[in-house]
């Protein structure tokens, strides 16, 4: 299937499980990444934050426990900037205000910009993903271009509340691929990349 069928059909998908079905999903996911993955090394690690009417993974559940635990790692969370309609990367913690954009994704405010060359970890969005590691996301590439600013030993982590399909066919040359996608079931390396321990 292509993108813009794939798109439409597990977005519906998500839609349909309940938030309590959700909430165990992203735990499991979660508690995968924690077990699962060398930190030691993740001195900044970008992630999206959840929109929770689109039933969303729960991203507070990894970005809650590192501002615990790991002090020593910092978070960042995706702010687009409107002139340029780039995505771009804002450092957050327990202190930063969040506000909610026109589109209902709660954004950092009045914190530094991180550059996309120091980070060491990107928690991917994704809607479906396949057996090679290609992933559908909403359809406007912005963490395509994004994570082609980041540097080449970057992990790239997706996380899915399902299972991968075999193939998208309509892959192209902007297409950032995945190193590792974790789901509550599993978790699936598609190269050997650089922290992953298991």
């Amino acid at each position: 299937m292509k993108k813009s069928e794939l798109r439409k059909a597990y977005f519906e998908k998500r839609l349909l499980l309940s938030p309590g079905d959700v909430a165990a999903m992203s735990a499991r996911i979660a508690e995968r990444f924690f077990n699962e993955f060398d930190l030691a090394a993740v001195r900044t690690l970008h992630t999206f934050i959840r929109i929770p009417k689109f039933n969303e993974f729960d991203t507070s559940m990894i970005y809650y426990r590192i501002w615990h635990e790991r002090r020593g790692t910092e978070t960042c969370a995706p702010i687009v900037d409107s002139k340029t309609g780039e995505l771009e990367s804002f450092y957050f913690d327990a202190e930063t205000e969040l506000l909610e954009n026109p589109w209902g994704i709660r954004e950092p405010v009045g914190t530094e910009q991180a550059d996309p060359a120091e980070i060491d970890l990107v928690i991917v969005p994704l809607l479906c993903f396949d057996e090679s590691g290609h992933r559908v996301g909403y359809g406007k590439g912005y963490y395509d271009r994004f994570l082609a600013r980041c540097r080449q030993d970057c992990l790239k982590v997706g996380v899915s509340l399902f299972p991968p399909i075999e193939v998208i066919d309509d892959i192209n040359i902007q297409d950032v691929p995945l190193d590792i996608c974790i789901m509550p079931e599993r978790i699936l390396p598609f190269v050997a990349p650089h922290g992953y321990v298991n």
